[in-house]
This record gives structure tokens, C-alpha cells and sequence, in this order.
């Protein structure tokens, strides 16, 4: 499973983001990819009013904030074979 965090420096949204993500992978192991939209101009123009997004195995799951819970409960949609279909506060 792979995880990827769209971010940029000095975001403090990023950086909670980013925390939570790593409190979860110590119970749930993946692999983990942290993309500073700043690398590339189409990752800036795609990303810049809605980081951080958190995307699993390609699919976007979270933008702004997330919770250890959601995320957990996520990725374990996901282990299970589960789709994961975006909630309406998901539009990522």
C-alpha cells in the first residue's frame, strides 16, 4: 500500500498532516512518498489551494485535515479490498 502527501514547505496544515500519517503507518505499515508541490509547475497549479492531499494507491482520500481515525479506517478499507469511494468532504 502507498501513501502519498502533496505538501510544500512552511505549511502548517502539511506538516499536522504529515504527523497524523506517520502516527498511523507505526500501526499500519506503508509506504510512504512526501511530494513537495513546488517540484513541478503542473503539481502547483494542480495542488496549490487544496494541500495537503493525502492520496492512497493513486486514488485522492483527504485534502486540508485528517484525522489518525479516518485514516486508519482508510487504509484499512484498502487492506480489506475495499474500494474507497470519496465522501462528499472528500473531493480531492
Amino acid at each position: 500500500m502507498r501513501v502519498e502527501i502533496y505538501s510544500k514547505p512552511k505549511c502548517s496544515l502539511c506538516d499536522k498532516a504529515a504527523d497524523v500519517v506517520e502516527a498511523v503507518r507505526a500501526r499500519i505499515p506503508f509506504e510512504l512518498r512526501l511530494i513537495s508541490i513546488l517540484e513541478a509547475p503542473e503539481l502547483f497549479e494542480r495542488y496549490r489551494y487544496d494541500i495537503p492531499v493525502i492520496v492512497i494507491d493513486g486514488v485522492p482520500a483527504f485534502k486540508y485535515r485528517v484525522t489518525e481515525a479516518e485514516l486508519e479506517a482508510r487504509l484499512r478499507e484498502v487492506q480489506g479490498g475495499m474500494s474507497i469511494a470519496k465522501t462528499g468532504a472528500q473531493d480531492g
